[in-house]
């Protein structure tokens, strides 16, 4: 369920902003921002690109991933 809230109005210029080019809705966008906030907040020890990306990559549809594979087992040896 929805909830109103006032916001700053640079903060929702910025968010427009960033929606637009990031393909979100306004309130999609600050829902994301809250949601990178509060991990970051929850595991200080990352950095805060790490745990956007991390974010981003749990909302990935798995078929649309790129599987990680360590760089020592990338070449083949021999």
């Amino acid at each position: 369920m929805g909830m109103p809230v006032r916001i700053d109005n640079e903060l929702y210029a910025n968010a427009k902003a960033n929606a637009k080019a990031e393909c979100r809705t306004i309130s999609g966008q600050i829902e994301f921002w809250a949601k990178v906030g509060k991990a970051a907040l929850d595991n200080p020890d990352l950095p805060v690109d790490f745990v956007r990306d991390l974010l981003i990559a749990r909302a990935e549809e798995r078929e649309l991933a790129t599987p990680f594979i360590p760089e020592g087992k990338a070449r083949k040896r021999g």
